[in-house]
């Protein structure tokens, strides 16, 4: 299978290293970050999360790639796409996400990043719709939707990932279609 890298301006999307992991895991690690998820990663988790992604993009050859400034060859966090497993509203859907370390944030690198994997979603994969989603309360992650011209629904729904009676649980849904 052919693993793809996407390349922007500032951002080099490509597949994880062993040497993204400590970075990756002090990020899930981190309450602020991790502010709109149940919970905070153990070490474990985090590496478990990180192979993941690596064997779903060795597999499909897309997916939440780790995303590096392309001036340092830092890792940053990641950008990508994701076929999600639970059954949400949207089912079957491709999801794109983000999550970035906090130093990245504010720079405009997750709607840089998602923009070109949307053009990716669409040119090279022909999907016709792509999807994201977040807690009903993270207005960081839905501006970037926004930027990203994706329409919300107007509907929210219930995260089955997220425990009954979680403040995260209700969560918007925006979709992304070709232009």
């Amino acid at each position: 299978m052919h693993v793809y890298e996407i390349e922007t301006d500032r951002l080099r999307l490509r597949q994880w290293r062993d040497s993204d992991l400590p970075v990756f895991a002090m990020m899930n690690a981190d309450a602020e970050t991790m502010r709109y998820f149940p919970s905070t990663f153990t070490v474990e988790q985090s590496n478990s999360m990180a192979k993941r992604c690596r064997e779903l993009i060795e597999m499909r050859g897309w997916g939440f790639w780790a995303a590096e400034e392309k001036t340092t060859e830092t890792f940053v966090g990641f950008i990508g796409l994701h076929v999600p497993s639970l059954e949400f509203p949207c089912s079957p859907c491709v999801e794109i996400g983000w999550r970035l370390v906090k130093t990245a944030w504010g720079k405009g690198l997750a709607t840089e990043g998602a923009t070109a994997v949307l053009s990716f979603a669409f040119e090279k994969l022909a999907l016709t719709e792509v999807v994201s989603f977040t807690a009903l309360t993270n207005n960081r992650s839905e501006r970037v939707m926004k930027r990203l011209g994706m329409q919300r629904d107007e509907f929210t729904f219930e995260n089955p990932s997220i425990p009954l009676g979680h403040p995260l649980r209700e969560h918007v849904l925006y979709r992304a279609f070709p232009r």
